[in-house]
């Protein structure tokens, strides 16, 4: 089995070091850890995680300016916050930025140890309460492009099955595989797909899609 590379983002040493110890007995790789923005940047580049566990309030660049980074960088990595917060602001902030999820640290154990996993497998991961939050913020947003456009985003076959797989969590190549089309292909469709609907990214399109019923969160 395919171990997931993890990089580990927080200010607080014994957290961080609890944590890894947390995943490796899992399975999980941890190929880096940061204690604030700068080495949080630098060390994604250099080690390329496939799942970076980010706190939001580290030195600057603080986490949401991380995660917004590195999502632009690295469209297929998945970044789950995990944060002493669960304030309204910080949970919408994080995920405009991009993050797949988002944990309070209060969670247990075993509530983080899965949520790193469901995370590394493309999942939203949310602490309970907080999804609602965030979905009624999206059909907040998702309501006021409607008001704009009365007849809706006209989204063809293959954006709707781009769409559809994005969903699922599935990182672009997997989608080019499924497709038979180029990584880059995939990348364009998508980057239509948020153009049209006026959405910023791959966790947007998720709730839109569930929303909309073109993926079911149970499949």
């Amino acid at each position: 089995m395919d171990r997931k590379r993890v990089m580990l983002v927080d200010d607080h040493p014994m957290w961080i070091d609890a944590l890894s110890e947390d995943l490796t007995e899992v399975g999980f790789e941890i190929v880096a850890v940061a204690k604030n923005g700068t080495e949080c940047l630098a060390r994604a580049r250099a080690t390329r995680p496939q799942v970076v566990v980010m706190d939001l309030q580290i030195p600057e660049p603080d986490g949401a300016t991380c995660t917004e980074i590195l999502i632009k960088e690295f469209p297929d990595l998945h970044v789950l916050v995990m944060s002493a917060s669960g304030e309204r602001e910080d949970v919408l902030r994080a995920m405009r930025a991009g993050a797949k999820g988002y944990l309070v640290k209060s969670a247990s154990k075993a509530e983080l140890v899965e949520g790193v996993r469901r995370t590394a497998d493309g999942d939203a991961v949310f602490t309970p309460g907080l999804a609602g939050l965030v979905l009624g913020e999206f059909r907040r947003l998702v309501n006021v492009a409607r008001a704009h456009n009365e007849e809706g985003p006209i989204l063809t076959t293959r954006e709707t099955e781009v769409l559809r797989r994005v969903a699922k969590g599935l990182a672009y190549r997997e989608i080019a595989e499924e497709l038979f089309v180029s990584h880059r292909t995939v990348q364009n469709h998508v980057q239509n797909v948020l153009r049209k609907l006026q959405l910023h990214n791959r966790v947007e399109l998720t709730l839109y899609a569930i929303d909309q019923g073109i993926h079911d969160p149970n499949e």
